[in-house]
């Protein structure tokens, strides 16, 4: 019997690693993009303190509040292997996990195999689906201590429903400590979960989720008054505001807990009684957590509680939406029809992996270690880090991460040089850490109007700030000593 059931856990572990191998090869993998810019970017400067001379503020003060990026220097130091190879073995170890505990969720919530396997296929299939407006994805399309949370989360959600509850807690305290925020909502779950199978008093349930989130909160800056600079910033995320979201972002927010609504209703008349306390489990976390979010982003006087996007909640929502879905295809609809399966996994799986690779301009869609890459962005990242000094201190486009064909490529982490304050993902540290505010704003002034910059204004630019170097479009302004170039971008020294 032991030798039975040691067999079919493997045999499923092998099956979850092929179903992770197909997620991560539809989702695609970019290290430095996005939100990576900043994490990536604290990982080297902990592996080589003499990088980021200048501004390291704009990575390493949001980063005070999480263990990841020491934690991933020393993984780093302790076994030898590069980062970049590091990183890709804790994404897609992120990934299986996530998967392992779906797995496990469905098994609890589906008595079919089949609709167990449907879940963790679709799961698999929708990682980079977007949820609503909050400008998240299921899952990161690079290494993020969101993708760990989110794995150890899960983790926590199938041990409550295998009546393991305590081994819940120390899950959830290490997701704490790799991102508290999304960690306060996986613990806010927790207790709407641990609660609804146990049938406890409503009154308590929303009282100890209360303080649990409470518990989460930084009070220290919620009432300091806010500047004008500090402001600016705010405004460049239009997201962080609930109320412009638009009538179909509303709709991905409220949709799904009507759905869970109804399916704990039907459910419950069905006799599947765990699956209808889950349901309900997800609509009172999510009611609960839409009023704190619309609490939190209507009054005036909490204006400093705005980026910790209470919104955010939706994730966890999205994910138990695909988990739920693909569990009810596989009872009702594929069963065990092998061509079923097929059209299934074709259906789902291709067409995420077309729209992701529709949205990546220019760029591959595996941005593997050691692989070279035909992005121009990437080429002058590429020989920024090989050719200049570790001191080197850059001026470019502060709206270069939204420029055709970047991709949302980090400079810093990619480049491995400092650079002055951009106005897109600098902002949203911003927003994050206000005592940055004033130096943002003082650096995103100075680059105004950077297309039409010349000589005279880029040695102001370095006169004021120090900046000795430049990334500008090729070809230059007359004046630079430009040292490199592509057919898209120059690099060039101020005189």
């Amino acid at each position: 019997m032991l030798r039975l059931q040691t067999k079919r856990a493997w045999l499923e572990n092998l099956l979850i690693l092929l179903f992770t191998v197909l997620g991560f090869l539809v989702m695609g993998y970019h290290p430095g993009m996005e939100d990576d810019g900043v994490y990536l970017t604290a990982v080297k400067a902990d592996l080589n303190p003499a990088l980021f001379p200048h501004n390291a503020d704009f990575f390493r003060l949001q980063l005070q509040a999480t263990l990841f990026d020491s934690w991933m220097a020393h993984f780093v130091q302790w076994t030898g292997i590069s980062l970049a190879w590091a990183e890709l073995f804790w994404q897609f170890a992120s990934l299986f996990v996530i998967l392992w505990a779906t797995a496990r969720i469905a098994g609890k919530l589906f008595a079919e195999s089949q609709a167990k396997w449907a879940a963790v296929a679709m799961v698999a299939a929708m990682f980079t689906l977007p949820v609503a407006g909050t400008a998240l994805n299921i899952a990161d399309q690079h290494l993020h201590p969101r993708n760990l949370a989110t794995a150890l989360i899960l983790v926590a959600v199938s041990r409550i429903l295998e009546d393991k509850r305590w081994q819940a807690v120390p899950l959830l305290m290490l997701a704490f400590v790799l991102h508290p925020i999304m960690a306060a909502m996986g613990i806010s779950f927790c207790v709407f979960e641990a609660l609804s199978l146990t049938q406890q008093a409503a009154r308590f349930q929303w009282r100890f989720a209360e303080s649990t989130l409470a518990s989460a909160v930084p009070l220290s800056w919620i009432l300091e008054p806010v500047s004008p600079a500090w402001r600016q910033a705010l405004n460049t995320k239009s997201y962080y505001f609930l109320f412009r979201w638009t009538w179909y972002e509303w709709l991905g927010a409220l949709a799904p807990l009507f759905l869970f609504w109804v399916l704990g209703r039907v459910a419950l008349r069905h006799g599947q009684t765990r699956l209808s306390r889950f349901a309900l489990a997800v609509v009172a976390y999510g009611v609960f957590q839409q009023i704190v979010a619309m609490a939190i982003l209507t009054p005036n006087s909490l204006e400093r509680l705005t980026p910790l996007q209470p919104m955010r909640y939706l994730q966890l929502v999205y994910i138990f939406m695909a988990l739920v879905a693909g569990g009810l295809l596989g009872r009702f609809l594929l069963k065990g029809r092998a061509w079923r399966w097929v059209v299934y996994l074709l259906v789902f799986n291709g067409s995420m992996f077309l729209v992701q690779w529709e949205l990546i301009d220019d760029g591959a869609h595996l941005e593997l270690p050691a692989m070279a890459s035909a992005n121009p962005w990437l080429q002058a990242f590429d020989w920024v880090r090989q050719n200049t000094p570790q001191d080197a201190y850059f001026a470019l486009d502060p709206q270069y991460l939204a420029a055709p064909g970047e991709g949302f490529h980090s400079f810093r982490a990619l480049a491995e040089r400092s650079q002055l304050s951009d106005g897109i993902k600098d902002a949203a540290v911003v927003t994050q850490v206000p005592t940055l505010a004033s130096a943002w704003q003082q650096q995103q002034s100075s680059q105004a109007g950077w297309t039409h910059l010349q000589l005279a204004d880029f040695e102001r630019v370095k006169e004021k700030f120090g900046v000795d170097w430049v990334l500008v479009a090729y070809p230059a302004a007359a004046g630079l000593g430009c040292r490199w170039h592509n057919d898209a971008l120059t690099v060039c020294r101020i005189p």
